[in-house]
């Protein structure tokens, strides 16, 4: 029987990014997204929720996706981040045992505008701005479709709480 692990996510950066080295010296960075979704309320008005994910990123072989996180993304960037969804346990220094689940990101993609604060590159001009993490072929298909403006800033970073 087969399975399937995969998380897609749209959201802002909630704080900065923090890398951090293991032991063995490979960096890691991780930061926290929200999105925004929404339901009909009991009387049929929309409400609005927002969820918190934690994402995780590692070097990917030749790949420096840790590095490139932690440089270029900033509290309020607008990224998609793909990956599979992972939980960990551990025993706290208190002794209780403490559990977490995040994304593990194999790939994240900047969607701020070029010249916008965060992006790379910062050249003007509308568009959407792809990490350089994984190197394009040089061809138009991999081009971000601009989002409708109404959906660009839906989690507004000042309302962020932490």
């Amino acid at each position: 029987m087969s399975s399937l692990n995969r998380a897609e996510l749209i959201g802002r950066l909630t704080r900065d990014p923090e890398m951090r080295y293991t032991p063995s010296g490979q960096p890691v960075t991780s930061f926290s997204i929200a999105t925004n979704r929404y339901a009909s309320g009991p009387e049929g008005e929309k409400k609005e929720y927002t969820d918190y994910h934690n994402i995780v990123c590692w070097n990917i072989g030749r790949r420096n996706l840790a590095e490139i996180v932690a440089q270029y993304l900033k509290k309020g960037s607008l990224v998609y981040v793909e990956g599979r969804i992972q939980t960990r346990s551990w025993e706290g220094q208190d002794g209780q045992k403490r559990k977490a689940t995040e994304i593990v990101a194999n790939d994240v993609q900047f969607l701020d505008t070029r010249g916008g604060d965060g992006a790379p590159g910062g050249g003007g001009g509308g568009g959407y701005e792809r990490a350089p993490a994984r190197p394009s072929s040089g061809g138009g298909s991999e081009e971000q479709a601009p989002m409708e403006e109404s959906h660009a800033r839906d989690v507004d970073p000042d309302d962020i709480p932490f």
